[in-house]
């Protein structure tokens, strides 16, 4: 079976990524959104096992220590991993997976799959991501602050990532983001791995 893809996609807070990966999971069957565990507490209206793996402190620790995550990072005093069997599974049963990271974890990721694909998702200005981190009234003050100095440092990795998706219209970036998901899968390298394709052009090349 042709192994699935790896998407890497990061963003600086409040770009609207969240919303982004809730469409392109709805309408693509084989694309699977990574759930990360993390140490932080559940916010309003998120469910534990579809938004993140909710665990204490502790456990992730244990799970740190145990060799379960793929990469780990520590975020505004919470921790966060991905589980490094989960992306193996199922990427070995062929499906595609989008990690959604910072770039921290983005560049582990790329250690142990550097066939990954990177894509990186900005605001359309700066204005609009204060505004957005505003007002969606989910974090303090401070937090909020934080996260606003943490854009320069986050965009400066920018050009580590394979593409760039501006996030202004969301309609317009889902296909922004499914064109790229549907180019990756056409690249000959997975096409040729395919049973059915390698019997084709075992065919066409007997004519």
């Amino acid at each position: 079976m042709t192994a699935g893809c790896l998407f890497i996609m990061s963003a600086p807070s409040g770009t609207g990524k969240t919303s982004l990966v809730r469409e392109l999971i709805n309408n693509d069957t084989n694309l699977c959104l990574s759930i990360s565990y993390t140490s932080r507490s559940p916010r309003q209206g998120e469910v534990n096992g579809r938004d993140y793996h909710f665990v204490n402190r502790d456990v992730f620790e244990q799970m740190q220590a145990q060799g379960d995550f793929l990469e780990s990072a520590e975020v505004y005093g919470n921790l966060y991993g991905t589980s490094q069997c989960w992306i193996n599974d199922m990427m070995h049963s062929g499906k595609d997976i989008i990690l959604e990271i910072d770039c921290q974890g983005a560049a582990q990721v790329r250690k142990f799959f550097p066939q990954a694909v990177g894509i990186f998702i900005l605001p359309p200005s700066a204005k609009e991501l204060e505004d957005r981190l505003l007002s969606r009234d989910k974090d303090s003050t401070d937090i909020i602050r934080k996260r606003l100095n943490a854009v320069r440092e986050e965009v400066s990795h920018v050009n580590e990532f394979d593409y760039v998706i501006i996030n202004n219209i969301l309609e317009n970036a889902i296909s922004d983001f499914a064109s790229i998901v549907r180019a990756e899968r056409l690249k000959r390298g997975k096409q040729l791995q395919k049973q059915e394709n390698q019997v084709l052009i075992s065919q066409l090349t007997s004519l």
